[in-house]
């Protein structure tokens, strides 16, 4: 605080005024600027030579006028001139989701289930849009539809009535990708505090934007075969879930598939229920060995299930288009939350994806794409089962992007994650995806954006890692001592 303040006690005007007003003018002059803290009372008071009530009477005009501004445990504050600043800590209490900043720039990149810049369909969506834009663009350019691209969203709902996805009273509207298709079904379908049964461990931004809306999560494990459905069905069997949500093809971050029969169990057991179910198909399109199996929506025979697509897996994650197929009353008040987030999505992209969709091009890169695919998932099974040490156990996954690890008992994946990126490899550890159930040895590689001999480099890598730490630790028990794995 600029020095220094000339009280008078001689002068007839008390010497809390004459502090104030010392105070007020240097706020306004921008002396004492915007959010700079003032000395406490106490401290004030005793480089002033005046008893503290004196110097808390001219705190106190201050923030009557607001010009300062008092918080408890921190101190007083310069407030904006002509009114109150704005305590932006306090008014972002509680509004706080853990940052997910997960490239850590690391030279093999196991922590992205994104497509590799390599197999992004960069030329086939130039031709598209140069075709878009040739075209009439009136439809495009005006305010549109909450329930997408009138032309995009009549194609997905006949290749859906095609695929039997779409039944009779059934409806879609276009989401700004998978996430905005489920913040809107949150909003929709789940009331604070109803509990939502989701898969453990499971894709955080799944579990984030329900528990942001005030859901409760009940978690269930998921394992090589997908969620278990014996767990599920006691949830359900005790009225305790109001909406199921699962990935039955590739699910992440485990990667794993329900079979057949798993599949009509879960309906069943949803019907019994009578709950609904939200389907996150997002995978779907990348299997790489075995055969297809049909979506929960095409098995669904009692209006139960409301599927969730996108095509930021398969091509274009950037272009952030996903839609949403259900019965038509939920599609219905799903447009009114949308209308009311952003009044619809882009209608550009929706109209250079539609081309992409009708000119075939998305389909003969979604080939290529599994092609590749097939090569990176079985350099990453390769690896992990020469690489990593004795006692690991992973999934096996057919499709998707996401291989689950579970290291010996005892090691810390997230701990070991420092010296994995020193040496130029990330993953991310299995806490950030946990429900209820935290696994501290496990760790997601996602393999799908790596070509294979990245992976098999990176898996190497971690290899040495883990299995010299294995090895410290196993040294460590057989001497009697209890270590901490790092």
């Amino acid at each position: 605080m600029p020095p220094p303040f000339r009280l008078d006690p001689a002068s007839g005007e008390p010497l809390y005024r004459q502090l104030y007003a010392q105070l007020r003018e240097r706020i306004l002059a921008g002396a004492l600027a915007q959010g700079e803290k003032i000395p406490p009372t106490r401290e004030l008071a005793g480089q002033l030579g005046v008893n503290r009530a004196t110097v808390a009477a001219a705190y106190e005009l201050l923030e009557q006028e607001g010009l300062i501004r008092g918080h408890v445990g921190r101190g007083s504050f310069v407030a904006a001139p002509g009114g109150a600043m704005v305590d932006w800590e306090t008014r972002l209490q509680g509004a706080d989701l853990e940052a997910r900043g997960w490239d850590s720039g690391a030279r093999i990149n196991f922590a992205s289930a994104r497509p590799g810049d390599d197999l992004l369909p960069v030329e086939e969506f130039r031709a598209c849009a140069r075709e878009v834009l040739r075209g009439d663009l009136d439809r495009i350019l005006r305010l549109g539809s909450p329930y997408g691209y009138g032309p995009l969203r009549e194609w997905l709902l006949e290749r859906g009535r095609a695929e039997g996805t779409v039944r009779e009273g059934d409806d879609l509207i276009v989401t700004s990708g998978c996430q905005q298709a489920l913040d809107l079904l949150e909003r929709t379908l789940v009331r604070a505090g109803e509990t939502v049964a989701v898969e453990d461990p499971v894709y955080p931004g799944l579990r984030d934007v329900f528990a942001r809306g005030g859901a409760r999560l009940a978690g269930v494990a998921a394992g090589g075969e997908g969620i278990d459905l014996d767990a599920l069905g006691r949830l359900l069997e005790r009225g305790a879930a109001a909406v199921v949500a699962v990935t039955p093809n590739f699910q992440n971050p485990t990667g794993a598939t329900l079979g057949l029969d798993a599949r009509r169990q879960l309906l069943r057991l949803a019907r019994q229920a009578g709950v609904a179910v939200i389907e996150n198909d997002i995978y779907g399109g990348l299997r790489y060995e075995g055969e297809d199996l049909p979506p929960l929506k095409r098995l669904d025979e009692s209006r139960l299930v409301i599927q969730v697509r996108s095509i930021s897996k398969l091509a274009l994650p950037g272009l952030r288009v996903g839609w949403v197929t259900g019965p038509r009353e939920v599609v219905r008040r799903l447009a009114d939350w949308k209308q009311t987030a952003d009044l619809h999505s882009d209608q550009l992209s929706q109209a250079v994806l539609l081309r992409l969709f009708e000119s075939g091009r998305l389909e003969a890169h979604r080939r290529r794409l599994v092609e590749a695919g097939r090569a990176r998932l079985r350099a990453v099974l390769e690896g992990c089962a020469g690489c990593l040490p004795e006692g690991t156990r992973f999934t096996r996954p057919e499709g998707g992007s996401n291989v689950w690890v579970r290291l010996p008992e005892g090691m810390d994946a997230e701990r070991l994650l420092a010296k994995a990126e020193a040496a130029g490899v990330s993953y991310l550890p299995g806490r950030l995806f946990a429900v209820q159930r935290a696994e501290p040895r496990a760790l997601r590689l996602s393999f799908a954006g790596l070509e294979p001999e990245r992976i098999e480099e990176g898996l190497q890598i971690l290899g040495r890692i883990f299995r010299r730490e294995w090895q410290k630790a196993r040294a460590s028990a057989e001497a009697g001592l209890s270590p901490a794995i790092v």
